[in-house]
This record gives structure tokens, sequence and C-alpha cells, in this order.
């Protein structure tokens, strides 16, 4: 994979611009302010690709749910290190959730790949709900992905927590970013790879059941 300009302009405002923007502000607005101006390159970010893509993804929604935890951890008398938390908290909850959702009758990930199915392909609503009730298999892997992510989630936040409240802000700030975007890569890299497997395995039964006797 290369290295595309739109890829890294996405590091920079997500990894970079964030401790820069910290180290300016904090020394005239304490570290709360310069807590909040690192949030602002992001939130510009997400802003921007909602109006050029008309469209709302992970990151964007983690980012400006994590605002909005900051806001009100403000209005609360939040502490600095609890601001620092604002992303993590929100992915933490999303980990518990996905835990929580396994012993139900379908888990959060079925949903959520029911969902985007259904938006790409004509009829793929009606497909993801056939492929859970005809093929056990499918089921299983539906909840496989849904506690791997779980797992995930919850120990990135776990990891930021403890980050958070044992180390210097800044160097939280600077090391941070790339914990969270190890974890979510590992993540990332662990259902394409999942994905694939399966897609073989399925592949593969079909040829066998085509060939004939």
């Amino acid at each position: 994979m290369k290295l595309r300009p739109a890829f890294l302009l996405e590091l920079a405002v997500n990894l970079l611009l964030p401790w820069l923007a910290y180290r300016l502000a904090a020394p005239h607005w304490g570290e709360t302010g310069g807590l909040i101006a690192s949030a602002v390159p992001p939130v510009i970010w997400s802003l921007v690709e909602l109006a050029r893509f008309r469209r709302v993804d992970a990151l964007s929604v983690i980012v400006l749910l994590g605002i909005v935890l900051s806001i009100g951890a403000m209005a609360l008398g939040g502490s600095p290190r609890m601001l620092l938390l604002r992303e993590s908290l929100v992915s933490g909850a999303v980990g518990v959730a996905f835990l929580l959702s396994l012993p139900m009758p379908r888990p959060l990930i079925f949903y959520l790949a029911r969902a985007t199915v259904a938006r790409e392909v004509a009829g793929g609503g009606a497909r993801i709900d056939a492929l859970w009730n005809e093929r056990p298999a499918f089921a299983s892997s539906m909840r496989m992905m849904t506690a791997v992510w779980g797992v995930g989630l919850t120990g990135e936040t776990a990891i930021r927590s403890w980050m958070a409240w044992t180390w210097p802000i800044e160097r939280f700030l600077v090391v941070s970013p790339f914990i969270g975007y190890g974890i979510y890569g590992g993540l990332l890299a662990w259902t394409l790879w999942y994905r694939k497997k399966l897609r073989d395995r399925a592949g593969g039964g079909v040829q066998a059941n085509s060939m004939p006797g």
C-alpha cells in the first residue's frame, strides 16, 4: 500500500495538529484550554469530510461525541485528566455494548453489517437475514467479530485511561493517538483477514457443490 497524500494529511490533522494546538494554547489558557484547542483540528476535519461526502463515518462520530463529552465534563467541573479520555470513553462504551450484545439473539456487528450491505446492495438486508437463518457458521462469525471488537475497544479504553491518569498530559497527547490508531489498525487488519478466510471457505464450498457428479 502506498502512502497517499490524503492519508498523510489525515494523520497530520489527527496526530500532529492536536499536539501543536495544545502546545500553543496551554501557556495562555491552561491545561483545560489547551485540551479544548487540541480537539479543534479533528472536529474541523470531520465537518469538512461530512460536507464533502454527505456522510459520517465511525471516526467522525467518535471525535464529535468526544467533544460533547468534553463539554459535559467541563460543565460538571471535569478535570483536564478527564477531558483526555473523551474519545476513549466513547469507544469503550461501544466496546461494552458489543460485549453485552453477545448473549442476545443477534449481536451488534450483525446489525452494522446488515445496515452496510442494505445500503450498498439492493436486497442486501434480506440476504444477510437469510445467511443468519440458514448458515450457522455465518452467525458464529458475527459473534466472533463482535467479541474481538468488544475486547479490543474496551482494552484500548483501559490502556488510554491508565496513561491519562499516570502520564504527563503532553506525553499522553503525543503517544495516545498512536496507541489508538495501532489498536484500530490491528482490529481492522484482523477483520479483513477473517473476512478473507470466511470468503475462501465459502468459495470452496460453492465450487465443491457446483462440480458435476
